[in-house]
This record gives C-alpha cells, sequence and structure tokens, in this order.
C-alpha cells in the first residue's frame, strides 16, 4: 500500500508541472479608445510579435486613463503602446525596450496663427485633445483644456469654436482631417514634441520580455516593422 502511494504521488508530481505550464494562448492588452494610423501601426507589430509567439492578441480599446489603470491592476495583460517612463506613474507595467514607432505631438489649428516655441506658448488658447494622452495632460496643466474620449470630438469642437487648437499625433489628426473631409485646418510647426512608443505588459508577464524583445529587433532587421509602418502610413 505504502509502495503504491509512492508511486502514485511521483506520477502526480510529474503530472503537475506539465499542468501548471501551460502556454499562454491569449494575451488581452489595452490601448486608447479610436481606430487611428498610430493605433493600427502598433496593433499589427505587437500582433505579429504575439503570433511568432504562439500567443493571439485580444485588443481593449477603453478611455486614455482607464487603459492604463486597468494595464497597471493586472485586469488587462499589458498596454499597447505608450511613450517611455510609464512605470514611474504605473510599477506594475514593464517596458518591452524596442520603439514601435516615432510619435509626434503636433498643432491642429483653424485660423490661429503664432510662432510655436514650446508649450508655453500654447498658453492664451483653449485646448482640445484626447483625454488620457499623458505627455499633453501633464505639459498643458494650468491652461484653458477641452479634453475629449476621442480625436474626431476634439476637431469637433474646434469646429464649432469652442476650442482654438487641437493637440494630437501628426498621423492620427491627418487621419481624421480626411475622414471627416474638414477643411481649413493647417499644422502649425515645429512639433511640440517628438518621440519613440513602445510596448509593455503587466509584470505578471514579465517572462515574456526577453522573448518579445528578441522578435521585435528580429523584426527591425528583417524589415517586418518598416513594412507594417508603410503599408499604414503611406
Amino acid at each position: 500500500m505504502l509502495r503504491r502511494r509512492i508511486l502514485v504521488g511521483l506520477a502526480l508530481a510529474a503530472i503537475l508541472p506539465a499542468v501548471g505550464s501551460q502556454p499562454l494562448r491569449d494575451i488581452s492588452i489595452s490601448t486608447l479608445i479610436g481606430t487611428d494610423p498610430a493605433t493600427v501601426t502598433a496593433e499589427q507589430i505587437v500582433r505579429e510579435a504575439y503570433r511568432r509567439l504562439g500567443i493571439n492578441l485580444v485588443l481593449h480599446h477603453l478611455p486614455g486613463e482607464r487603459s492604463l489603470v486597468q494595464a497597471n491592476d493586472g485586469k488587462m495583460d499589458g498596454e499597447l503602446y505608450r511613450k517611455l517612463g510609464m512605470e514611474r506613474e504605473y510599477p506594475n507595467l514593464v517596458i518591452v525596450p524596442v520603439p514601435l514607432q516615432i510619435y509626434e505631438i503636433v498643432i491642429f489649428s483653424r485660423g490661429t496663427s503664432f510662432v510655436v516655441s514650446g508649450w508655453d506658448s500654447l498658453r492664451p488658447y483653449t485646448l482640445g485633445f484626447v483625454r488620457g494622452i499623458k505627455i499633453v495632460q501633464e505639459n498643458t496643466h494650468g491652461m484653458k483644456i477641452e479634453a475629449v474620449a476621442t480625436m474626431p470630438q476634439a476637431f469637433e469642437k474646434m469646429m464649432m469654436g469652442r476650442t482654438d487648437l487641437v493637440l494630437g499625433n501628426r498621423s492620427s489628426g491627418i487621419a481624421v482631417i480626411k475622414a471627416l473631409n474638414l477643411e481649413g485646418i493647417s499644422i502649425l510647426e515645429p512639433p511640440l514634441a517628438s518621440f519613440p512608443v513602445y510596448h509593455y505588459v503587466h509584470k505578471k508577464h514579465e517572462s515574456l520580455v526577453p522573448e518579445l524583445t528578441r522578435i521585435l529587433r528580429q523584426m527591425q532587421t528583417d524589415k517586418t516593422i518598416e513594412r507594417i509602418q508603410k503599408s499604414v502610413l503611406p
């Protein structure tokens, strides 16, 4: 009887680790509400990276701040793309240190013209932008702002005269202007900011970071990332 119990115990010990180490099949990643070129580019790059790991990306579009909070709290498995340093405010997020694309914050104007000399030159104006874009929120603190859920809403407010300017990603704004057939809108130069963006995972998936890093670097080398960027932003 004792010998039988020992054999059963050994059999269970051999089985349990295999059960406990079931490969991850789906991963739930959050991002901002709306489908724009920057998000589509990031999604296609990250989706391909996970595909090469045998993992299916499930994307969830959430309001900007909620997207970060749910990823940080572990309700989501990660955040699709954000700027460098998000882990300082959201300590449970771990960066995958390969840039997905360059993100440019520019000023969209409908008749308002001035010399752009950094964020402080925006102070006289009422500013529209998508809630949850951290770099804009941080640099417009104390100014007259109208934060909204989506980029089309930001442009609609400017067209109605409720804001003077819209601040946002260059490619995303251009896509909205074309989609809504808006007229009389120009981009004021130079950009307010230009920076790379990165994929983040929740710390419970930190073990994926080395492999994701390796695969994304491989995708840089084999020009997959470049092809995706050109296909979305010809």
